[in-house]
C-alpha cells in the first residue's frame, strides 16, 4: 500500500477537488439550459476562489494542528501496544520455561528422596537385622548360663538329696510301720 501518509494525502485531494468540480459543472447545467425552474441560479464568480482557498486553509491548518497529531499519538498508541504484546508473550514464555524447570527440579528432587529413602530404609533394615541378630545371641547365651545354672543346681540338689535318702527312708518306713527297722 506504500507509506501510510499517501492515502490520506489522496483522499485530501479528492475531498478538495470534488467540491470544485461539482460548483463548475453544476454552474455550467444552469447556465446552458436557459430555464429557470423557479429556484436560486447560482454563477460561481471570484467568491468561490475564496472559498476554495477558504476550505484547503482550514483542510491544512486542521491537517496540522489536529489530524496529524492525532494519528502520530494513534501510531504511537499501536506501536507501544505492539511492544506491550511483545512483552507479554515473552514474559509468559519465560513463565511456561520457569514452569518447566521447576517441575524438572520437583521431580528430581522427588526421584533423589526416593532414592535417599530406599537407601535409609535399607541401612534400618540391615540395621535392625544386626541388632536383633545381637539380642537372639545374648539370649541364646543367657538362656545356655540359665540352663548350665539349674543343671548344676539341680545335680546339687540331686546330690544333697542321695545324701539323705537313707535317712528319709527309715523315717518313712519308721512311720508307716510303727516301729524302726
Amino acid at each position: 500500500m506504500g507509506q501510510p501518509g499517501t492515502r490520506w494525502s489522496m483522499f485530501g485531494a479528492a475531498a478538495i477537488f470534488t467540491p470544485f468540480i461539482l460548483i463548475l459543472l453544476s454552474g455550467q447545467a444552469l447556465a446552458s439550459s436557459g430555464e429557470s425552474g423557479g429556484g436560486v441560479t447560482v454563477i460561481p464568480d471570484a467568491s468561490v476562489i475564496i472559498q476554495i482557498a477558504n476550505f484547503l486553509f482550514l483542510i491544512g491548518a486542521l491537517n496540522l494542528i489536529l489530524y496529524r497529531p492525532i494519528r502520530k499519538i494513534l501510531s504511537d498508541r499501536k506501536e507501544k501496544i505492539k511492544g506491550l504484546g511483545s512483552s507479554t508473550e515473552n514474559a509468559v514464555k519465560s513463565l511456561h520455561e520457569k514452569e518447566r524447570t521447576l517441575a524438572k527440579a520437583i521431580k528430581d528432587a522427588r526421584a533423589r528422596g526416593l532414592k535417599e529413602k530406599e537407601t535409609l530404609v535399607t541401612q534400618a533394615e540391615a540395621e535392625e537385622r544386626k541388632l536383633i541378630e545381637a539380642i537372639n545371641a545374648r539370649a541364646q547365651s543367657e538362656l545356655e548360663q540359665t540352663r548350665q545354672k539349674i543343671a548344676g543346681e539341680a545335680e546339687a540338689v540331686r546330690q544333697s538329696l542321695q545324701r539323705q535318702v537313707e535317712t528319709f527312708a527309715s523315717e518313712i518306713t519308721k512311720k508307716i510301720l510303727g516301729r524302726a527297722v
